[in-house]
């Protein structure tokens, strides 16, 4: 399969369900102030069926290390994403894989890590985020597209920027903080076609 597809901000047993029906390679869940935010515990709860076939993603933004500490323990992420500049200040198990946040806000650095994912200035807003910047970037790094991506935007953002991968939140929702299957699949099978086409 072509292209890394991430669904984001998961609330519910279906939407994991529809995700993982859908063939998507990373689902997240979201501890930052969100509509979507869910407790270490129901994250667990949630993320059991995709365990082993999904990477399972924590998303925060500038959490403590007492919150990191508490997700860790009751939710047992593959991953951890957050801002670029909070790892500078968290101990992290070494089994737990990072994906630093960049921002279309942030000032430019000399080196990138070699995986970030790429995000307008509020996650989890709906805003899509700057293409332009985001294709510079992604031919220094792996670079996962984020903000405001959803089935009838995501061919032309892989087209225009080239990412590594895509990540949607916002855009597969029925309702704030709902996903919806059918926005899900559609937007997973126009991501995969539009890979597919860049990579021909």
């Amino acid at each position: 399969m072509s292209g890394w597809v991430k669904i984001c901000g998961l609330t519910t047993a279906e939407g994991v369900s529809a995700a993982m029906d859908a063939g998507v390679d990373a689902i997240g869940f979201v501890f930052a102030h969100s509509v979507r935010r869910v407790t270490a515990e129901r994250a667990g709860e949630l993320a059991r069926p995709a365990r082993q076939r999904l990477t399972c993603i924590a998303v925060t933004q500038h959490p403590g290390q007492s919150e990191v500490d508490e997700i860790v323990r009751g939710f047992h992420p593959d991953l951890l994403q957050t801002d670029l500049e909070d790892f500078a200040h968290l101990h992290l198990p070494q089994r737990l894989a990072r994906l630093p946040v960049v921002r279309a806000t942030d000032a430019p650095l000399a080196e990138y890590p070699p995986r970030l994912l790429f995000e307008g200035e509020r996650s989890g807003s709906g805003e899509v985020g700057n293409w332009e910047q985001a294709a510079a970037l992604a031919k220094r790094t792996r670079l996962i597209l984020a903000g405001g991506l959803h089935a009838g935007n995501v061919a032309a953002a892989i087209r225009a920027v080239r990412p590594f991968g895509v990540d949607a939140s916002s855009g597969v929702e029925a309702r704030a903080g709902v996903k919806s299957t059918t926005k899900i699949m559609e937007f997973v099978q126009a991501a995969r076609a539009a890979f597919s086409e860049i990579e021909t």
